[in-house]
């Protein structure tokens, strides 16, 4: 089939989506500043937790097929590229709890024309988590899941564990709270994998050049894949942190950069990211190579340079690359309060890296 066309049409606002949007980016700034105020220090509203800053490049492969050589992916060369690890609640958890996995990728220096020019720099974020889709994938739906998550942060962690558990079984509980058929609460809480093994996606569509595609990063590197499905020892409150900061020091790792095209969007909507896009329709093609050598990711200096100076952001990019659907609407107000209110509160500048050199080592 071919790949679907982007046009503005595609995208339909939900019933109520300015009312539901307020409610939502109030309830997220209550619980940031919450959260803030018992740190003492203001963190992100969602993936608070880090576990690594890490240099990186990334590499567009030659030769792709006319509907694949789209966007920052256009013409092949090299990158560099800035990536982030972490784990998704926007409070700090003890790794015994069991969470979605968060791979930001920041892509310097790209051309195009920008989403959002005030943001300022030439960069291109990527902001990826270790399941395919969205469990509550409509405006409507977040907010229903946003009033489960309120409920499970300020249960003690043996109480998180058991919701953590039941959740990746409940089906019926899944529906209840608003989830679809589609998609199980196996978005909001995994086992305890390595993440270097895990593969990571956007979820939700995004506009690539003249069509539609759901992007992820994929294990390549034989290291990485060899880490698919395989457990980490959690006895201390970082030991996802101690698990990729001691691979990074002895090796890198190679992720492939996949691309999904939109083929039929009725199947394939871009208005409910809880919905699966049928790989036997449209299969995932690579575009790009993604390469981290081996450092170390989490000195003192690279840990405050990321958790406090940089942003990552959906929006921060290239009009070929805008985010779609009403998941994808609502991050637009809420990455920028949430960075907004971070940096004011640290008062600390937001800073666009244009070179790896103000990556601090």
């Amino acid at each position: 089939m071919k790949a679907v066309r982007f046009s503005p049409s595609i995208e339909i606002e939900a019933e109520r989506e300015a009312d539901l949007t307020r409610e939502i980016l109030a309830r997220m700034a209550a619980s940031q500043a919450a959260n803030s105020d018992k740190h003492r220090h203001a963190i992100r509203d969602a993936h608070a937790k880090s576990h690594a800053i890490l240099k990186a490049n990334l590499t567009v492969h030659e030769e792709l097929a006319p509907e694949l050589a789209q966007g920052i992916f256009a013409n092949p060369g090299s990158f560099p590229a800035v990536v982030r690890l972490s784990s998704s609640p926007g409070d700090i958890h003890a790794d015994r709890v069991p969470a979605p996995r968060g791979f930001a990728t920041k892509v310097i220096g790209v051309p195009g024309e920008r989403l959002l020019p005030a943001l300022g720099g030439h960069n291109q974020d990527f902001l990826m988590v270790n399941f395919p889709v969205l469990a509550f994938g409509t405006i409507g739906k977040y907010l229903q899941m946003l009033r489960l998550l309120e409920k499970n942060a300020a249960a003690p962690d043996f109480f998180q564990r058991i919701v953590a558990g039941t959740a990746r079984l409940a089906e019926g509980a899944v529906q209840a709270v608003g989830a679809t058929p589609h998609a199980t609460l196996q978005g909001m809480a995994r086992d305890n994998n390595n993440m270097l093994g895990e593969t990571f996606h956007t979820q939700a569509a995004v506009r690539y050049g003249e069509y539609i595609a759901k992007l992820s990063f994929a294990p390549k590197s034989a290291n990485v894949r060899a880490l698919t499905g395989r457990p980490v020892k959690v006895h201390e409150f970082s030991s996802f942190r101690n698990a990729v900061v001691e691979h990074f020091r002895q090796e890198g790792a190679d992720y492939e950069v996949r691309v999904q095209l939109c083929t039929d969007l009725e199947a394939m909507p871009v208005e409910d990211a809880s919905v699966p896009w049928d790989e036997n329709a449209s299969p995932q093609q690579v575009v790009a190579t993604l390469r981290i050598e081996p450092q170390d990711g989490h000195t003192p200096a690279r840990r405050n340079y990321g958790d406090d100076i940089l942003s990552f952001n959906p929006w921060n990019g290239v009009q070929a690359h805008q985010p779609l659907g009403s998941i994808m609407r609502i991050r637009k107000p809420a990455y920028e309060r949430s960075s907004a209110f971070r940096h004011h509160q640290n008062a600390l500048g937001r800073l666009e890296p244009d070179s790896l050199a103000q990556i601090p080592d």
